[in-house]
């Protein structure tokens, strides 16, 4: 760099401080509230011999009914490999069960068993006062608040990513 030549400013560093306002600091600040979120929500499931990802895969079925595996990848973010893996599992424990889906004999298809609904609904259950406990020190409206700004800020109105 000459001497004449304009120094250039640093930009702000980002840091995992409170009030941080680098331009990660955003994106480091979800990473710690899910970080918090998992560990607790985790917490709930582990007597339930299942996983946050086992889990996630439920919800999809339960919302969507009987969903073919890369479409359940996509809903959980999960790889191809990661999504059977998980789908094995539930298998295994009787939470899920593969069926062939008519008129196309490579896709199966995945639904929940009624002992995975059970078990879905168990589980929501033990979950609640672990949930409280997350957002214990917000004020009484403001859960629903967060709840709100996390949903607009994950699923922005202009469909952008």
């Amino acid at each position: 760099m000459s001497a004449d030549a304009p120094r250039r400013t640093t930009a702000s560093r980002a840091t995992d401080r409170p009030g941080d306002v680098s331009p990660f600091a955003l994106g480091l600040l979800l990473r710690q509230a899910h970080w918090r979120a998992a560990t607790v929500m985790s917490e709930a499931l582990r007597p339930f011999g299942i996983e946050l990802r086992h889990f996630a895969v439920l919800i999809v079925l339960v919302d969507r009914g009987p969903t073919v595996q890369r479409d359940l990848a996509a809903a959980t973010g999960s790889d191809k490999a990661g999504i059977m893996r998980v789908v094995d599992d539930l298998e295994r424990k009787g939470l899920a069960v593969r069926k062939s889906v008519p008129g196309d004999r490579r896709v199966r298809a995945v639904e929940i068993t009624p002992q995975g609904v059970e078990l879905f609904d168990a589980a929501h259950v033990a979950a609640e006062p672990l949930a409280e406990r997350l957002v214990a020190d917000l004020e009484s409206d403001e859960p629903e608040q967060l709840r709100d700004l996390l949903t607009r800020f994950a699923y922005p109105a202009d469909g952008e990513a």
